[in-house]
């Protein structure tokens, strides 16, 4: 079976695009990174997509955005910590995954991102977070769900500890439900 190509769509660090990028070559996911695109100038997931010579692109535009992943006939686009809000096209409906940094449909919904989410599970005081990879659907946070990985809260947690901890979680979440995807789309 050839890999499938995925898209990378990012905003920030490019953590996500270097696990996928370590599990794809340690033939852990049969898949190859067709291409990355960020909203946004700048980050440092841009210099860890030209550092492993993957096509990149600025574009906020989701029409334009879609169109470049077309152009590099991806088959799965991943969600990688991207913050703005897509508009999915039809002939995408099904083939955009993300994964957030908790538990859905808990402390989802726009602004609900990075140490934003985990300062707001400790707040709570709830006893577990985690990660949940999910379909997009054009609203934040949205979509079927693939996949949860539950951490626990521990006594003494920091907002930078529970983060840590949710994302070693995501190293395995993300790649297990890219496993799943390409399973049932056979």
């Amino acid at each position: 079976m050839n890999p499938i190509r995925i898209g990378i769509l990012l905003s920030g660090t490019g953590r996500t695009l270097l696990n996928l990028l370590e599990q794809a070559k340690g033939g852990r996911l049969p898949a190859e990174i067709a291409c990355v695109i960020s909203d946004r100038e700048g980050v440092k997931g841009l210099e860890h997509a030209t550092a492993a010579e993957l096509p990149s692109f600025v574009e906020p535009d989701s029409e334009r955005t879609f169109s470049i992943l077309r152009d590099h006939r991806v088959d799965l686009v991943c969600l990688a910590g991207y913050l703005r809000l897509l508009t999915i096209p039809e002939d995408f409906t099904g083939r955009v995954l993300n994964i957030h940094p908790a538990l859905l449909p808990k402390f989802g919904g726009q602004g609900m991102y990075g140490n934003n989410v985990h300062k707001a599970v400790l707040e709570s005081g709830d006893a577990e977070s985690g990660c949940t990879v999910h379909y997009c659907n054009g609203e934040y946070d949205e979509g079927p769900i693939l996949l949860r990985r539950r951490v626990p809260v521990e006594s003494g947690d920091t907002v930078d500890t529970l983060a840590q901890r949710v994302f070693e979680a995501e190293c395995e979440a993300y790649p297990e439900a890219i496993r799943n995807w390409i399973g049932t789309s056979i």
